[in-house]
């Protein structure tokens, strides 16, 4: 498939990412027409590495917040630089490199074939990358799984707190932007408003790759802050 043909962008939320941002851009395929890399008020050279590399590669567009937002707020403005720079289809990829760029097409082909109009990375397809996950990253993303499903209403996705996901531009244009919650919740929100427009959700198998990053996926939060985000969820108000 010729995936020049389609305007591609990637949007990559980036926090303390400074040992992994470079080697990230570099790997992005020649295909993909916007970079847009959205520091969220990173307070390491991420911003200044970002900077230096647009210089040499012109597809990167680098947006910066002045306070922290958030993944959920960095994807946002990420989002709407996207469908402001004409983009059909946007990816998702985190700046620490847990993302291998390989997997894109992948996740993009069912987008242009019709098959989806989201299609997220599934981890625990793969025995032996679900062996490579932090023990509290697996025990956190296992347990919520099924309140998350059950929430949202798309029961067929088995990782719903995968963020490594792409989308037609033509569906992200429906979505209430401004109701998608800025932080850690920020998967599941995509979920449940994606839900209610009706949107064709699709998971397919994606290693992940775990390196030296810490978790940002606390057991407090896991315990706590979803379960009453996923009953509100649930209950359709609005958060």
């Amino acid at each position: 498939m010729n995936f020049t043909a389609y305007a591609i962008a990637t949007v990559i939320p980036a926090y303390r990412v400074e040992q992994n941002i470079e080697s990230v851009l570099q790997d992005l395929p020649a295909y993909i027409k916007h970079i847009i890399v959205v520091d969220d008020a990173s307070p390491d050279s991420t911003s200044d590495l970002v900077t230096a590399a647009a210089k040499k590669d012109s597809r990167i567009t680098l947006i910066h917040h002045t306070e922290n937002l958030g993944v959920g707020g960095a994807m946002i403005s990420g989002f709407r630089k996207a469908l402001e720079l004409g983009a059909q289809i946007v990816v998702k990829i985190d700046g620490d490199g847990q993302m291998d760029p390989a997997h894109i097409p992948a996740l993009i082909t069912p987008l242009i074939l019709g098959k989806a109009d989201y299609v997220k990375g599934n981890r625990f397809r793969d025995f032996q990358s679900l062996l490579q996950m932090p023990f509290v990253r697996r025990i956190g993303n296992l347990g919520l799984s099924f309140l998350t499903k059950a929430a949202t209403g798309y029961w067929s996705i088995f990782d719903p707190t995968n963020g490594f996901f792409a989308i037609r531009a033509e569906i992200l244009t429906q979505l209430p932007l401004e109701k998608i919650d800025h932080r850690y919740y920020f998967e599941t929100s995509m979920l449940a408003n994606l839900y209610l427009i009706g949107a064709l959700v699709m998971d397919i198998p994606i290693p992940a790759r775990y390196r030296n990053e810490t978790s940002s996926l606390s057991i407090r939060r896991s315990l706590f802050e979803f379960p009453v985000k996923l009953l509100i969820t649930f209950c359709g108000a609005s958060y």
